[in-house]
């Protein structure tokens, strides 16, 4: 691996910021000085030219703060294009969410957390919001996390995450090193990861594995539900979705699978 840029780590850096999920999507100078502790000129002038370039917009009802620009959509919107995985994911889970009458997810894998590549709400039917297209999340709480999770061999596993702290979103997110390890096992005993209320405290979700052409798992699909139409039956049926699902995004990327 070549040498790092220091300027462009920083710039990306910032822009980093504004993928927090707490905050209002804006940022002032001083809050990105504070929470990357960089000098204050180095910042705006890093800003100044951010700005300039589309990636940041200064808001104008509140002087002094910023939010993304345009130009970061267009680099999604590129992405998304040239991704067959996005791509296929967009079509499946239109198909799976009318036909199961839920919302469905397709996420990929970054370090220890998830990044949803689609999502479809059921036309008509009950919207369950569990994430938008773009969000992250911790793996650990959510099903199409533990799915990818699950497919990690033991010494890639162990390499991300011990000595990371797990961070509970609800009361019922695992936190506990040795019970994430356990579910693991059981998801790859079963071939499909369930949660319950981990990541929203009215929803429970089932996941399966997406691969593509060399068998690797690459995304996970899943089906989420409220928590209160939840039942053993009504879940297995999911599971068996959410799983042809999988295996009709698996086949868009050249995996042999029924359709």
């Amino acid at each position: 691996m070549g040498r790092l840029v220091p300027a462009v780590t920083r710039a990306l850096d910032i822009l980093e910021l504004f993928l927090d999920e707490h905050g209002d999507g804006t940022r002032s100078a001083p809050e990105v000085t504070r929470a990357l502790r960089l000098p204050r000129t180095t910042v705006h002038e890093l800003m100044t030219t951010l700005a300039a370039r589309s990636y940041l917009v200064p808001v104008p009802e509140r002087p002094g703060r910023y939010r993304l620009g345009v130009r970061g959509y267009q680099l999604g919107s590129r992405y998304a294009e040239q991704s067959g995985l996005a791509a296929g994911a967009r079509h499946v889970v239109r198909e799976v969410a009318d036909g199961c009458g839920e919302t469905v997810h397709v996420a990929v894998l970054d370090d220890l957390d998830i990044v949803y590549l689609a999502k479809a709400d059921p036309t008509p039917g009950p919207v369950c919001t569990v994430a938008a297209v773009g969000r992250r999340l911790p793996a650990h709480c959510t099903a199409v996390g533990k799915m990818l999770l699950a497919s990690l061999s033991q010494d890639e596993f162990d390499t991300r995450v011990d000595g990371r702290e797990l961070t509970a979103l609800t009361p019922a997110s695992v936190t506990g090193h040795d019970t994430l390890r356990a579910q693991l096992a059981a998801v790859r005993d079963t071939g499909v990861a369930i949660e319950h209320h981990e990541a929203d405290p009215d929803v429970s979700c089932v996941a399966a594995p997406v691969r593509d052409g060399t068998g690797q798992v690459v995304a996970a699909l899943s089906i989420a539900v409220p928590t209160s139409r939840w039942t053993a039956e009504h879940g297995k049926r999911l599971a068996e979705s959410a799983s042809r699902g999988a295996d009709c995004l698996s086949a868009a990327l050249g995996r042999r699978a029924p359709c």
